[in-house]
């Protein structure tokens, strides 16, 4: 690799619902990473990379930042500090319309050494520019050595300011991975998370943060890629309101993952999905294994 070759990991860190998963997908211009208006829709940190002729940068989407409830939860806050440990860049994405103190909650656990860009999203609930001036302000005297920056990841607004501000911290070093590499992550992962994404987008109440997704055949012939999963819930009601009235929701289900899956993995896709119960699985060790909750 040449000299001035510039490469790191770059890790992404923030509350539920704080929009980081958005970020991600705009910064690496691929709809890598679910996204849902329901909070602690990540659960396992996921690498995306992009390489561009004279650098390669690793970014890092972490689980939102959350107070342990279950084994779950913990091992999600485990990737957090896995995350933290391999840091060259830290991203802080923070919904400028929350409280200030709820930054603080996240941040000051931390303890961020290395540089940190801090972007207030979400500035286009915002109508007067005068409330983001002051805000803005506000955060940077109390980060003096962060950068501090709005944006609306949704809206697009500000964020090819992203960019350029992390080449201006990255170090110097060799690639991390081939440059036709998009993420660490295998296509089932993938798959799991969009029949994930879509049941966080069907169903209310509790059942997405009772619900895994295990990929049981992943096989690809000739004219389509025959995949068949298991839904995971917790009480036998979960699995009533997963199927539906006559099956009517997982039917809906299906379309939509279906759908999703056809236009990531480009070919057609037959999806049969299987609903199970496993009580207390977000506690159980050997279950949490077993989905990929290591």
């Amino acid at each position: 690799m040449s000299n001035g070759f510039k490469s790191g990991f770059v890790n992404i860190f923030g509350a539920p619902n704080a929009g980081k998963s958005t970020l991600l997908n705009l910064l690496l211009g691929e709809r890598l990473v679910i996204t849902s208006p329901k909070v602690q829709t990540t659960r396992h940190r996921i690498l995306g990379i992009f390489s561009e002729p004279g650098y390669q940068i690793v970014f890092s989407d972490t689980p939102g930042i959350i107070e342990p409830k279950y084994k779950l939860h913990r091992k999600m806050m485990d990737q957090v500090k896995s995350a933290l440990e391999d840091a060259d860049v830290a991203i802080v994405v923070h919904d400028i319309n929350r409280p200030k103190e709820e930054l603080e909650a996240i941040t000051d656990p931390l303890r961020l050494k290395v540089p940190v860009i801090l972007l207030l999203n979400k500035t286009d609930v915002i109508k007067d520019k005068s409330t983001i001036e002051g805000l803005v302000k506000q955060y940077q005297e109390k980060y003096p050595n962060w950068e501090v920056l709005p944006i609306s990841a949704r809206k697009e607004e500000n964020t090819k300011r992203i960019m350029p501000l992390i080449l201006e911290r990255l170090p110097e070093g060799e690639a991390f991975y081939p440059d036709d590499s998009i993420s660490d992550r295998n296509e089932r992962f993938f798959v799991a998370e969009l029949i994930r994404e879509q049941i966080y987008n069907l169903y209310e109440e509790e059942i997405p943060y009772h619900a895994a997704v295990l990929i049981q055949a992943f096989e690809e012939k000739t004219t389509l890629t025959v995949i068949k999963a298991d839904i995971i819930v917790s009480r036998e009601t979960q699995k009533i309101i997963l199927l539906g009235k006559g099956g009517s929701m997982i039917k809906q289900l299906g379309i939509r993952a279906r759908q999703a899956m056809e236009e990531f993995l480009q070919r057609k896709v037959h999806l049969e999905l299987f609903v199970k119960v496993r009580p207390k699985w977000r506690d159980n060790e050997n279950y949490l294994r077993e989905y990929g909750y290591n």
